[in-house]
């Protein structure tokens, strides 16, 4: 069972920046693409970054391109979400997942592509 940890959340002014990590269990996660995701109340789970398994390809949401910038430590099973200008709108609660398939990433962008998540974190980002 694997197990993804998020951490890093907090509140911040408009225009500052936050770093969220999200640290993995299990023996797979150099083999498989891992994920950012983020939800707000009476919304779906929306797309925010993902990452290929060996770091060599990453896709973003257009709504978050080129402000965040999705990396990952094979040897420490861990993978982050630096974020930058940060925007009122980007308020959520932001989620860690890991992709279903070994060596895939064909759906990225779908929750149901991922099989494993994280409790969340908060960023609130304030006007």
């Amino acid at each position: 069972q694997v197990q993804l940890v998020e951490s890093g959340g907090g509140l911040v002014q408009a225009g500052g920046s936050l770093r969220l990590s999200c640290a993995a269990s299990g023996r797979t996660f150099s083999s498989r693409t891992m994920g950012w995701f983020r939800q707000t109340p009476g919304k779906e789970r929306e797309f925010v970054a993902c990452i290929s398994w060996n770091g060599g390809s990453t896709n973003y949401a257009d709504s978050v391109k080129g402000r965040f910038t999705i990396a990952r430590d094979n040897a420490k099973n861990t993978v982050s979400l630096q974020m930058n200008s940060l925007k009122p709108e980007d308020t959520a609660v932001y989620y860690c997942a890991q992709y279903t398939s070994l060596y895939s990433s064909n759906y990225y962008s779908r929750p149901h592509s991922y099989d494993s998540w994280g409790q969340g974190t908060q960023v609130t980002v304030a006007s």
